[in-house]
């Protein structure tokens, strides 16, 4: 039936076409390979400019931690000293304050002493004024 130079020729053109299909198949996993590595070194630069963003957000982060305890300590200083001013004012105040008694209690006990003096005083300066009135008699 079939010669062997007649099957010899099909099962090479057999195998030419399966050695074409390999080649197309090979140069489309080569492609498909190129394309995925293009893919992964496009991610890996997007990772790499990723990580760059990262740690540039996390150095704004620690400078804006930095920035924001030192508007703390001048605030807690600030606060201590306005705390320290209102202290000393209200020490002034009650310095204040007692002296108004003072010269309050200094007043009241003039007003008394002086209206005592008032009561009494009529006696004691009337005498000398009669005993100069009798000096100047005996002259």
């Amino acid at each position: 039936m079939f010669s062997q130079e007649s099957k010899l020729a099909v099962l090479e053109s057999k195998l030419g076409i399966y050695e074409d299909l390999s080649r197309e198949m090979l140069s489309k996993l080569e492609a498909a390979v190129d394309k995925i590595s293009e893919g992964n070194s496009r991610i890996a630069t997007i990772l790499a400019k990723h990580d760059e963003r990262i740690e540039q957000s996390m150095k704004n982060d620690d400078l804006l931690i930095k920035m924001i305890d030192e508007i703390k300590e001048d605030n807690d200083k600030e606060h201590r000293n306005i705390s320290n001013r209102f202290e000393k004012l209200e020490n002034k105040l009650e310095e204040l304050s007692k002296f108004r008694w003072q010269v309050g209690g200094v007043a009241a006990v003039s007003i008394v002493l002086v209206t005592v003096f008032n009561s009494f005083a009529p006696k004691f300066i009337t005498v000398p004024s009669q005993q100069q009135s009798v000096i100047e008699r005996t002259k």
